[in-house]
Parts: C-alpha cells; sequence; structure tokens
C-alpha cells in the first residue's frame, strides 16, 4: 500500500480542476480585438467635437473666400488657368473623399474586420452610396450654387463608380448640373492637373478645396517625403485664400510616400513597420 503524500491531496485536485475550468472559461470568451493603426484617426473623425469645428472652419472660410473671389476679376485659384480668364463664367473644384463626403464608415469596417484597404471593399461602399457630408461642406457647395458658380468634383474615383458617387451627392442635396458632367473621376489619370486645364479653359476657378495636395497642385505627384514636405512653402499665399484643404489622417498620398515605391504591394506588417521607422523622436 503507497502511503499517503500530498499529491493525493483531495483538495489539491479541486485546485487543480478550477485553474482548469477557469482556462476553458477564459478560451470561450470573445476575443479582445487587436490593435489597428486606423483606430484613433476613424474615432477622431467620427466622434470629436474638433473634427467638425474644422470642418465649419474650413468651408467658412472658404465662402468668405468665394465673395472675394466674385468680386475680383483678377482671382483664379488654378496654377492651371490661362490668360484672358476673367470673363469665363466662375466655377469651384472640390474633391469628394474626405473632402465633400466622409467615408470613415468604411474605415471603420476595415478595423472591425482587421483588414486593410482593398479595391473591392471600397467599391461595396461606394455602391451603397451612404456616406455622409464633411461638415459645412453642403451648405458651402449649395451657397456657391446659389451664387451661380458651378461646383465640379473632381475625384480620383474609378470611372465606374461615377454613378453612384452621383447617387450619393444627389440624395445629400449636392448641387449637380443638368447640362454639364461635373463629377470628373479619375480615368488613365490620378494627377488632376489635366482635369483642372480642362476646365480653366471655360470657367475661372475661384477656389479649390481638397485634403489631399495633390488636389491643389500636380508639383506633388510623384514627389519624395522630403519635396512633399518642402512645397507647401512654397505656395504660402494660397493656403487659406484660394485653396482651402481638410484634415485627412485616415489615408492619402503622405501615407504612400512613406510606404515607398512599393507601396501597397506590401503586406500590412511590413507598411507598419515603415510606419514605425518613418517616426521622429527629436
Amino acid at each position: 500500500m503507497q502511503p499517503y503524500t500530498a499529491s493525493h491531496s483531495p483538495g489539491r485536485w479541486w485546485g487543480v480542476g478550477l485553474v482548469l475550468l477557469l482556462i476553458g472559461a477564459c478560451a470561450r470568451q470573445p476575443d479582445t480585438p487587436a490593435a489597428h493603426e486606423l483606430l484613433n484617426a476613424t474615432l477622431w473623425i467620427q466622434h470629436s467635437a474638433e473634427y467638425r469645428a474644422i470642418g465649419l472652419q474650413a468651408y467658412h472660410l472658404a465662402r468668405t473666400n468665394l465673395d472675394r473671389a466674385l468680386a475680383d476679376p483678377t482671382w483664379t485659384a488654378a496654377l492651371e488657368q490661362t490668360d484672358r480668364y476673367s470673363s469665363l463664367p466662375p466655377a469651384v473644384i472640390i474633391d469628394v473623399d474626405e473632402t465633400a463626403l466622409d467615408n470613415s464608415p468604411n474605415e471603420a469596417r476595415l478595423i472591425r474586420d482587421r483588414a486593410t484597404f482593398t479595391y473591392d471593399t471600397w467599391d461595396i461602399w461606394v455602391e451603397e452610396a451612404r456616406a455622409r457630408p464633411v461638415p459645412g461642406a453642403l451648405e458651402f457647395c449649395q451657397y456657391a450654387a446659389d451664387k451661380g458658380v458651378t461646383v465640379f468634383y473632381v475625384t480620383n474615383r474609378q470611372d465606374h463608380l461615377r454613378e453612384a458617387t452621383r447617387r450619393n451627392l444627389e440624395q445629400l442635396g449636392f448641387p449637380l448640373d443638368e447640362h454639364r458632367e461635373t463629377i470628373l473621376t479619375r480615368g488613365d489619370n490620378s494627377d488632376k492637373g489635366p482635369r483642372r486645364a480642362a476646365l480653366a479653359k471655360d470657367y475661372r476657378i475661384l477656389l479649390l478645396i481638397g485634403d489631399d495636395a495633390r488636389d491643389f497642385s500636380s508639383d506633388f505627384v510623384g514627389a519624395s517625403l522630403p519635396e512633399r514636405n518642402e512645397l507647401p512653402a512654397k505656395y504660402a499665399s494660397w493656403w487659406g485664400r484660394k485653396w482651402i484643404v481638410l484634415p485627412n489622417p485616415l489615408y492619402g498620398d503622405w501615407e504612400k510616400v512613406i510606404f515607398g515605391a512599393d507601396g501597397y504591394a506590401l503586406d500590412r506588417n511590413k507598411r507598419l513597420k515603415r510606419k514605425l521607422e518613418a517616426l521622429r523622436y527629436e
């Protein structure tokens, strides 16, 4: 007969069983969502008073400057504008994504699904036509239209998304011209300069409004990170007067230049690694 030892104690086995029970219970709990690099930026856009204030501020400034531009026949906001434009009908050029329309629900879905951007999921979101206006954007565009100013939506959405874009803008009340196409999608060229130049032949461009530097000048297209950061000073007198920029911490060319030439071909971990390497500590 074996001698009695502590290893055979009923209390010891009860304790082991309790531990195993707790481990099993924990295993059945829903996973805690992993941190996602879009989380803070998306929450800021969706819930901060500051984001709403910035939108209202930007479009209040746009309205004030629109009135100034209408009263000044020499005023143009397009670098592509040629001579003898003072008698042309007035227009403003506004970007769509994160300038007129808030697509943060699409980013929220990526966070929920622990995913990254793909054109397939983007197309699904756009086709839903459920984006809401960026604060102040709708009221500004309606004000411009009431002043006889044509609003052109120059976007880098793909051509096949034009009708969904039109449906979204129209149902929100954004002004659309019945006689001329005012939604200019990207075609084969993501540089908006040629589209601005084409409009500048027929219209005096009073304001450019966007969330990415390429919405204002083709100088930013293909520029390196150092070049990109030096260019705003070149146009110091344009910002806040003829060019109105909206914040977009979610995505944009600022992010692409951090990734480098291989950009979105990188997997998520490599992209995150390059972002971390780009941080400055001094």
